[in-house]
């Protein structure tokens, strides 16, 4: 899998593109321009997911994320829309408010490119994804369904967990990833995450967590 490197340096300019967006939506409505020192690389059309955490003693709690799985903005444009989206618009929570940023944690997920499992037996797609370098997407008719691979991580589960998780965020059954007419992707990213609320930022690619 290909994909977009971050450096410390980059991962520390979209957290805090991330942080200024958010901060400033919530403030006053107005969504912030393109940065003028923004990396020619940043320029390029790449899936993201930004998620939000509140940080409560030594653990922290989701409180929004949302993304693009596919590559169809560019990619500093797309961190703006979607840390505002996470802090705004994720239904499972109800909209960040302004004096909360200062208790919560900014990760950012750059995505590669999903990339389908195409093997004739659904029963041998656990064997196709690495837990801790892959997320998934899951798609069957309208339903449709993503994790990202820090998931899997989190909660301690296998291939075959992962997958039917995915298909239960999907609305479907556990079990829908061995059915013909699903569709499962894989794609792995490069994670930016602050280590404490406007702090500093840690740099994890999955892609080479378990070379």
């Amino acid at each position: 899998m290909t994909g977009l490197k971050l450096n410390p340096r980059e991962g520390t300019f979209l957290i805090k593109l991330a942080r200024k967006a958010t901060s400033q939506y919530l403030e006053s409505s107005e969504v912030i321009n393109v940065p003028k020192d923004t990396p020619k690389k940043f320029l390029r059309k790449s899936g993201v997911f930004v998620t939000l955490s509140k940080q409560r003693q030594e653990k922290a709690e989701l409180r929004g994320c949302i993304g693009y799985p596919a590559p169809s903005t560019q990619l500093v444009q797309a961190v703006i829309e979607c840390a505002i989206s996470s802090a705004t618009q994720d239904y499972r929570f109800p909209p960040v408010m302004l004096q909360e940023l200062e208790s919560i944690l900014f990760e950012i997920s750059v995505l590669t490119p999903p990339v389908l499992i195409d093997i004739s037996n659904p029963q041998q797609i656990p064997s196709e994804i690495k837990v801790g370098i892959n997320g998934l997407i899951i798609e069957r008719g309208m339903h449709k369904g993503l994790l990202l691979p820090q998931v899997p991580i989190e909660h301690s589960w296998d291939e075959e967990e992962f997958l039917c998780q995915c298909c239960l965020k999907a609305g479907l059954a556990p079990d829908a990833w061995l059915m013909n007419d699903t569709k499962v992707f894989k794609f792995s990213c490069v994670i930016a995450k602050e280590n404490e609320p406007g702090g500093s930022v840690t740099i994890t690619d999955r892609r080479a967590a378990y070379a």
